[in-house]
């Protein structure tokens, strides 16, 4: 089974929110982004909507999902609400404690990459792998 027909225009619309992202972050998570739609294309029915899902902005979910978040963090950047404005969210111990040991391994991936790649990105270092 292949993802919904949907998912093309998700990932066409999150690479254009990426448009507006500082560039290391822009090249990062395109990338990323990139690698995880490829990694899900063949996916079967339940996960591809359980991966759409948390990709996806829509007005029926709250801004916890990724493409919503990254939308309302540009424009907060853009109308100045926030001195600094900081993308992504802070990751609960509980939200780690459901992520698979690959999971885990990617975001342990993304951070050194964020770090190592531009200094100006900040990256929480508090990240510990589950137990």
């Amino acid at each position: 089974a292949a993802m919904p027909g949907g998912a093309r225009g998700l990932y066409r619309r999150i690479l254009l929110l990426h448009r507006a992202l500082p560039a290391a972050l822009r090249a990062l998570g395109d990338r990323y982004v990139k690698e995880e739609f490829r990694k899900h294309k063949a996916a079967g029915p339940a996960e591809a909507q359980r991966f759409l899902r948390e990709w996806e902005a829509s007005a029926r979910r709250p801004a916890g999902n990724y493409a919503a978040l990254i939308q309302q963090q540009i424009n907060e950047d853009k109308q100045n609400l926030r001195e600094k404005t900081v993308y992504g969210i802070q990751l609960t111990e509980e939200k780690l404690n459901d992520f698979r040991d690959e999971q885990i391994g990617q975001l342990k991936e993304l951070m050194e990459e964020a770090t190592k790649a531009n200094k100006k990105i900040t990256v929480s270092k508090d990240l510990k792998h589950k137990n």
